[in-house]
């Protein structure tokens, strides 16, 4: 049996082989290599052969025989064998516990055959192959410390440049900004200089006792200047002052106390929008835009109150009802309708209650201090559109009556509001004239004009009365105006009819006016001449014609202020107005 003490011994030759095997095995993996250039560059300077730059700045040179310096190395090639190192494989940068770089199969094979004292080629540190750690950059670069100041100083100086251009790029908005408020400024002092200019010129014509030309009048901002040529009649009571282009516009109303004028316009292009627009009639003219009610659609009718110029009352086919404060340019209040209105009025009496005309033939009373509902509403005679309607002086009425005159193509009637007692509508009578087209009235002498067109078919009246939605031009027909005039609080009569030119499509507007040096007049147009004639009552004399430069008419408007009357006539986007110099 062997002895234990022959397996130790056995054990230790074992391991002695295995150490010598190793060795053997070490020696033969490993090829000795050059020293480090860096060490090798330290012995050779103390002989004074340096070979390899070993001071920062000092030149030499590389393989291809190119100057360089060690700032241009330092970073990019292994320190032993002066080739580039890599990020992957073989020759991957790596460094030691110490802080230096190499490359790692140099490093390796320099502490393969460093023996047992392992150091690093550049600080002689101790070191093993186990302490070598391989780097992930894609270059590694050392930058010394006057370098760095370097940087630091030229980071300072962008960062400084960046402020100085955020300053000047404010203050480059500044002064655009600055410079588009002094083009605004300007572009404003220009338009009021130009229209203290067309102040300026008007005003020296009125005070031209002639007239300076008699050829055709020099534009003033979209208005006309007018001469005393071929449209003056030394006959008539009127001679033209004024003519304004107004696209689109199809009602108007003058207020004389305030210089304004107010009219509903649908501007131009497709599904164009109803506008109102009020106007100065005291130069420079000045003209603005207002917005009408959500839903309002066309206006039919319009009139300023007659007691109030600030207020105006507007009607139109959206089922509206509606109040303008011209002071503000703002609707002050809005009624809905059961339909479309197609007429309106502010009653005479008081500055409370207004009047509206429906499609369907009924009228509607409100007052303006109960927005809940009406006052009172009725249904008309017939279904025909109220096309117009006016309030009567309550003068030879029962004490709390009110009374309207309304038209619809069907005739004429007045309806009493008020009272205890029962009321029905007064129908006036006319005679067979045909369908109403048209009513005028003049409030201060009680005068009525109606026109009349001869009536094709009654189930046709509907149609008739929605023509003047569409801007054809008829042709013209015979019709003919009868002149009523009222009496007591329900009496009307018959003075006077005569045979007139009417539109066989639109409702033409018309107008009453009593003039204290003339006498009663009425206004119409005659649609085959193409002028506005000047009637005399109740002879219905013609006493004017009035030429228009343009047709259709689409409405007539007369006011009396203390400086005389102004006479407004509505053609195709041109509104002329005449002034009444006999009470001047």
């Amino acid at each position: 049996m062997p002895n234990p003490s022959d397996y130790i011994a056995l054990g230790s030759q074992l391991e002695e082989d295995s150490e010598e095997t190793e060795e053997e095995q070490e020696e033969e993996w490993f090829i000795p290599v050059m020293e480090s250039p860096w060490v090798l560059a330290e012995k050779e300077s103390k002989n004074g052969e340096a070979t390899v730059c070993s001071n920062a700045g000092e030149s030499g040179e590389n393989s291809q025989g190119n100057e360089w310096n060690r700032g241009d190395i330092d970073g990019l090639f292994c320190p032993i064998c002066m080739e580039a190192w890599t990020t992957t494989g073989d020759h991957h940068v790596c460094c030691l516990p110490c802080g230096h770089i190499f490359g790692f199969s140099c490093i390796r094979k320099w502490l393969q055959q460093q023996g047992t004292t392992k150091k690093c080629p550049q600080c002689n540190r101790k070191c093993t192959l186990k302490d070598v750690r391989k780097l992930f950059a894609s270059r590694v670069v050392a930058i010394d410390g006057e370098s760095q100041k370097r940087i630091q100083s030229l980071e300072a100086k962008c960062i400084s440049l960046d402020k100085k251009n955020a300053v000047l790029i404010k203050k480059e908005a500044e002064w655009k900004k600055k410079e588009a408020e002094w083009k605004k400024r300007e572009a404003l002092l220009q338009r009021e200089l130009h229209q203290l200019k067309e102040k300026t010129i008007y005003l020296e014509h009125l005070l031209d006792v002639k007239p300076r030309t008699l050829g055709h009048p020099p534009s003033m901002g979209g208005y006309c200047v007018p001469s005393l040529g071929s449209e003056f009649n030394e006959q008539g009571p009127f001679i033209l002052q004024k003519e304004l282009g107004v696209d689109g516009a199809r009602l108007f109303d003058i207020d004389a106390s305030s210089k304004i004028i107010l009219m509903t316009r649908r501007l131009q292009g497709l599904g164009g929008m109803h506008v109102l627009t009020k106007m100065s009639l005291v130069a420079p003219y000045t003209r603005q835009d207002i917005s009408l009610p959500t839903g309002s659609k066309a206006v039919r009718d319009l009139h300023i109150c007659p007691s109030d110029g600030s207020l105006s009352l507007f009607a139109s086919l959206g089922k509206k009802l509606s109040v303008l404060s011209t002071k503000i340019n703002n609707f002050i209040l809005a009624y809905d309708l059961p339909a479309p209105a197609w007429s309106c009025s502010w009653d005479l009496n008081g500055s409370h209650q207004i009047y509206a005309g429906l499609q369907n033939g009924s009228l509607v009373v409100f007052d303006m201090r109960q927005t809940a509902r009406p006052l009172e509403f009725v249904n008309g005679l017939t279904s025909n559109p109220v096309h117009t309607i006016y309030s009567l002086h309550n003068s030879t009425l029962p004490s709390g009556v009110t009374a309207v005159l309304s038209a619809s193509s069907a005739g004429i009637c007045q309806w009493n509001f008020g009272g205890s007692e029962e009321r029905q509508p007064v129908v006036l009578e006319t005679g067979n004239q045909g369908a109403c087209i048209s009513l005028a009235y003049c409030p201060s002498s009680d005068d009525i004009i109606a026109s009349f067109r001869p009536r094709i078919d009654n189930s046709n009246e509907m149609a008739y009365s929605q023509h003047l939605l569409t801007p054809a031009i008829g042709q013209g027909v015979q019709g003919s105006h009868v002149h009523l005039k009222r009496f007591g609080s329900n009496c009307y009569q018959k003075l006077a009819v005569t045979c007139a030119n009417v539109n066989d499509v639109r409702l033409p507007r018309s107008a009453v006016m009593n003039i204290e040096s003339h006498g009663c007049l009425f206004a119409s147009g005659d649609e085959l001449r193409g002028e506005l004639v000047l009637q005399e009552l109740p002879s219905f004399t013609v006493i004017q014609h009035l030429k228009l430069r343009k047709q259709p008419i689409y409405d007539v408007k007369y006011v009396h202020d203390v400086d005389g009357g102004l006479l407004g006539c509505l053609c195709d986007d041109i509104l002329q107005l005449y002034g009444n110099h006999a009470l001047k």
